[in-house]
């Protein structure tokens, strides 16, 4: 009984909360997008096609561009098409851009030890993480885990100016073509545009990992590579050896003792907070400009560098995709956000779920106040799961 009536306080303090940035009252329309749709006219013919929306809850479409990954001729014809299929069939976007997880595209920024392959230079070592103090504990390679354990490059030195100014000069092109094309939008048809996102769970050793002495790895076989999940409570390492010293000694909050994950939760605000200033000062409004945050261990400080005064923040939600506002670390983040909206922005309900199961996840995320849009991960897999997409037809017809 007791924990009820704490949660019903604490909704109605959260709708306080939101509604003082809604001073008029009026009804926010929200959005329900689906990610890793295809840029391609037959891909958004079937979401329309399987999904009707209304007025109070629109079907959207997300996608992700990797800039660092890709060419740049690449980048700006997808982002360019999914910008023509969007006003072709009336279809919202989140538009994802990405500088973290892929950068297999420059490795004139990360590759330091192979003077055989293309951009190589020993300097480099200043642009990966470190598993100590100095540049001479680089690393050559990481681990991901998103639904089995991959290996990838080093995790980049978020700090590293050489980095960021490459992250600058990519994201201000793809920044420039969205900004334009938002522009020209009647006013009747702003809401194509949903949302500008910047980071990608954005963290230090979660989606790009190193175990112990990994750098002995990276020339044997993949089957020799350690296993073992993250243990994510486990700070600053999460159960395997702790990186980001590079990051936080570039940024000059220490240069020796143990890490301490206040300094790497710091790297990231000051990361989200750079990028979002750059789509900001480009033209982005902040209703309209996203962060994407990680944050895995209940009370850990990293949720609240999602926040930031030029944009919303945003995290993933699986743990708590039945019910995000169980989350009570990200909900301490939303109280503290003075931003107009707060984004679900990766979402699933994992694993055989009834429609029963799904219709109540969507109207228990959705119903959180302040809450802009929810982002299903990923299209490929919803197009199979029956009960899931009967889930969002119903709850559709409900809006």
């Amino acid at each position: 009984m007791f924990s009820k009536i704490v949660t019903v306080v604490f909704f109605f303090f959260l709708l306080f909360h939101v509604a003082k940035g809604n001073p008029h009252g009026k009804k926010v329309k929200k959005f329900l997008v689906i990610n890793g749709v295809p840029a391609t006219p037959e891909a958004f013919e079937k979401v329309r096609e399987e999904f009707k929306d209304n007025n109070n809850l629109r079907i959207g479409v997300g996608f992700i561009i990797s800039y660092l990954r890709d060419t740049r001729e690449k980048t700006e014809e997808t982002l360019r098409q999914y910008l023509r299929l969007s006003q072709q069939f009336d279809m919202p976007l989140v538009i994802q851009l990405d500088g973290e997880q892929w950068w297999q595209g420059r490795p004139d920024l990360w590759n330091w030890w192979d003077e055989t392959k293309p951009g190589y230079n020993p300097e480099n070592k200043k642009n990966v993480e470190w598993t100590d103090w100095t540049p001479d504990s680089a690393v050559k390679i990481g681990w991901r885990n998103w639904g089995k354990q991959i290996r990838v490059l080093p995790m980049p030195n978020l700090m590293s100016p050489v980095y960021r100014e490459a992250c600058h000069i990519e994201m201000a092109r793809l920044v420039r073509i969205v900004v334009q094309w938002y522009k020209q939008l009647p006013a009747r048809r702003k809401d194509l545009l949903i949302a500008l996102k910047v980071g990608w769970e954005s963290a230090i050793g979660v989606n790009n990992y190193y175990y112990p002495g990994g750098n002995s790895y990276k020339e044997q076989p993949v089957e020799n590579d350690p296993k073992g999940p993250l243990k994510p409570d486990v700070l600053p390492g999460r159960g395997v050896a702790a990186i980001g010293y590079a990051a936080v000694s570039t940024l000059g909050l220490a240069k020796s003792g143990a890490l301490n994950p206040a300094d790497i939760a710091e790297v990231i605000k000051v990361h989200l907070t750079d990028l979002s200033k750059l789509a900001h000062d480009m033209g982005v409004p902040r209703k309209k400009l996203f962060t994407h945050c990680g944050g895995w261990s209940q009370g850990e400080q990293l949720y609240l560098s999602a926040l930031n005064k030029y944009s919303c923040p945003g995290w993933s939600f699986y743990k708590y995709a039945s019910n995000p506002a169980m989350d009570s670390t990200a909900m301490k983040a939303v109280r503290a956000s003075n931003a107009p909206y707060w984004g679900i922005v990766e979402w699933a309900l994992l694993g055989k779920k009834t429609r029963e199961q799904w219709l109540l996840a969507l109207k228990n995320s959705l119903a959180v106040p302040g809450v802009r849009y929810m982002c299903i991960y990923n299209w490929k897999g919803l197009q199979k799961n029956e009960p899931g997409k009967a889930a969002i037809k119903e709850y559709l017809s409900t809006q």
